[in-house]
């Protein structure tokens, strides 16, 4: 990619300690955010994506760890960094919006409190001015009466305006970087779309970069430039979201696309990918989508393939696209005419 990158992560692993076992939950991760751009992280639950952001502002709790990797923004590695360091950089520089804004908000404070936290800590703003700022957030995520619900606590606002808070809350100090974890979860189709045009609208007037976190290629589609995909701790596909869409590499990127319901071809139903993903302790030898590849070999069941340039930009892990691949050389992954409910 030839954009200015925000956010370079390389090599990122994270574990948990677990009764004398050690538990993967990202395995060597990495991705770029190209500045004022959207990076998309896609896959299904367990597959690390959570767990990744979490890293990304070191806010991963005992029995978890940091292992391994850098986590450079703006160039400096974040992993080289104090607690202290870190403190202003959360909230600050980086901001995040968390996946359940009931169990994010304090309830025993109200929404102007939570608010102004952040502007004391980071711009040292007193009372008063903190709650005006709070009134500003408040309009500017169009929050109505903003005045109003400044006072009120988190129990006495819907699911939509509690995510708008958290919204409020991410931008209070112009941050560079926001890490959206499912912002739309448990919201209505209508809440989620005005989530989601929300801040696309506030990254376009605030010119910040925004790492989205989603199982949905909906919300891919609508929202990011470009998709890293992740399958069991392990990015499994990198492009542009156009490339993603209209030529999938990595056989669970085509499984995903083809659970989707679409109305450009004659489909009577999904076709899900079959079998289930491994527990995080019980991961299969070679490549960890090998169990349900409808292409896997041998050789795919013994060795892992490495994540590989296989374009301007894109990458994926898989062992089809090398010279290593010991299955049918006129293999094809992905052909859209078929994708039909005869497959």
């Amino acid at each position: 990619m030839s954009d200015e990158k925000i956010l370079e992560v390389k090599d990122l692993r994270t574990s948990f300690f677990i009764e004398g076992n050690e538990i993967k939950a990202v395995d060597g991760v990495t991705f770029d955010v190209p500045k004022g751009k959207t990076l998309g992280i896609v896959g299904e639950s367990g597959s690390g994506k959570s767990i990744s952001a979490l890293s990304i502002l070191q806010l991963i709790d005992s029995p978890g760890e940091i292992v391994g990797g850098e986590i450079n923004f703006k160039g400096q590695n974040l992993l080289d960094y104090s607690e202290a360091q870190m403190r202003k950089v959360r909230g600050n520089q980086i901001s995040m919006i968390f996946q359940e804004p009931m169990t994010s908000l304090n309830p025993v404070y109200t929404i102007g409190q939570q608010i102004r936290e952040a502007l004391k800590i980071h711009r040292g703003l007193d009372k008063k001015d903190g709650t005006e700022k709070s009134v500003e957030l408040l309009e500017l995520v169009g929050i109505p009466s903003p005045r109003k619900r400044v006072t009120q606590y988190p129990f006495e606002l819907s699911g939509g305006m509690r995510q708008r808070v958290m919204i409020a809350m991410a931008l209070a100090c112009n941050p560079e970087l926001l890490i959206a974890d499912e912002p739309t979860t448990a919201l209505d189709v209508t809440i989620q779309a005005q989530i989601l045009e929300l801040i696309k609208e506030l990254q376009e007037e605030m010119g910040m970069s925004v790492v989205m976190i989603t199982h949905d290629l909906g919300v891919v589609a609508e929202t990011c430039d470009y998709v890293a995909v992740m399958y069991c701790g392990k990015v499994v596909e990198y492009a542009d979201v156009k490339t993603l869409f209209k030529n999938p590499r990595h056989p669970y990127t085509v499984g995903l696309l083809n659970s989707l319901p679409r109305s450009d071809v004659d489909q009577e139903e999904l076709i899900p990918i079959k079998g289930t993903v491994p527990a995080p302790h019980e991961m299969p030898d070679g490549c960890r989508f090998a169990p349900r590849c409808p292409f896997a070999t041998d050789l795919c069941h013994s060795e892992l393939p490495s994540l590989d340039d296989v374009g301007e930009g894109e990458q994926v892990r898989c062992w089809i696209y090398t010279d290593e691949w010991d299955g049918d050389p006129e293999v094809k992954v992905y052909e859209p005419e078929k994708r039909t409910s005869e497959d």
